[in-house]
């Protein structure tokens, strides 16, 4: 490792092969970050949305950063462990997890009753999403309490509040948020601080796509205005570990786009992309410190 990556923040992105986590990846590697990009695909997209991790780690290097390939099945603790050994065997330190993993077929985005659809989209939305933010956030752990600094951001929305697609999707959410407020509970002894994000509309191809058809995105998204690129996330989380100040928002589950305002941060195109609020209403976990700013209240 070089003088000048020693002093570059680190950070882990689960699920950046395409989508939400591959603009997440990107625009921490905008900000100087060694990330390691996860996912199963190498050289060869899976899916018809297209995308590897060798694309983004390339992405991340043109943008200014270090990519590094890290291919992971996540439904594979075995995998999942070696990740993070070798996260700490390479950089010694590791600043940011950031939980994106996370499997919607094309045919669960519209509402659709649970009786009626396979029961592998429990294994899909609950196994590689859920359980996988738990098992990347268990080898994670002891690598930030050891250094007594770092942040776990899961990526997560308001369907953990209110209907959303299906019933695994929720329950899927609801235990991010959970994740995030309980971890942070247990990590604050150490300095380390855990959230839980929820992004407007990200508008990756299949977003996009589905709203030039009408719908397809789910019912009661939201519309243009809450259209968030790929990298909006990324810049936030790339904000905050610039100020230092994770820990006052540990615990709490958060809007993108307010925490956004909070940072002075602004999307890739110059937006500011309108909160969802008004149609979801306050997330359901603040802060754990106490300190909660009163937009997040």
């Amino acid at each position: 490792m070089s003088s000048a990556e020693h002093s570059c923040p680190v950070a882990v992105v689960t699920g950046a092969s395409r989508g939400l986590g591959r603009g997440i990846a990107i625009a921490l590697g905008e900000a100087g970050f060694i990330v390691y990009c996860t996912g199963r695909s190498d050289r060869q997209a899976i899916g018809p949305w297209g995308g590897t991790v060798r694309d983004t780690a390339q992405a991340i290097d043109k943008a200014g950063g270090k990519g590094i390939v890290a291919i992971c099945d996540h439904l594979d603790d075995s995998q999942t462990e070696a990740l993070f050994k070798r996260v700490d065997a390479e950089r010694g330190r590791l600043d940011l997890l950031v939980n994106n993993a996370f499997a919607m077929p094309d045919w669960a985005v519209p509402d659709g009753n649970f009786w009626e659809r396979p029961l592998s989209l429990w294994r899909d939305m609950i196994d590689v999403g859920l359980r996988s933010s738990y098992a990347a956030s268990h080898f994670a752990a002891p690598i930030m309490v050891r250094q007594r600094s770092g942040l776990i951001a899961n990526t997560s929305g308001p369907g953990g509040k209110i209907y959303r697609h299906s019933l695994p999707y929720g329950v899927g959410k609801a235990g991010q948020d959970k994740l995030a407020h309980d971890m942070a509970h247990e990590l604050r002894p150490f300095d380390v601080a855990a959230i839980s994000l929820w992004p407007g509309l990200i508008g990756t191809e299949r977003t996009l796509a589905g709203i030039a058809v009408g719908g397809v995105v789910g019912e009661n998204a939201g519309g243009l205005p809450h259209i968030e690129t790929p990298f909006f996330v990324g810049r936030v989380l790339a904000a905050i570990h610039t100020a230092g100040d994770a820990r006052t928002l540990s615990g709490g589950t958060f809007y993108s786009t307010e925490l956004a305002a909070r940072y002075g941060v602004v999307d890739a195109d110059g937006r500011l992309p309108v909160s969802r609020r008004a149609m979801f209403g306050a997330p359901l976990y603040a802060p754990i410190s106490g300190e909660a700013v009163e937009a997040f209240s």
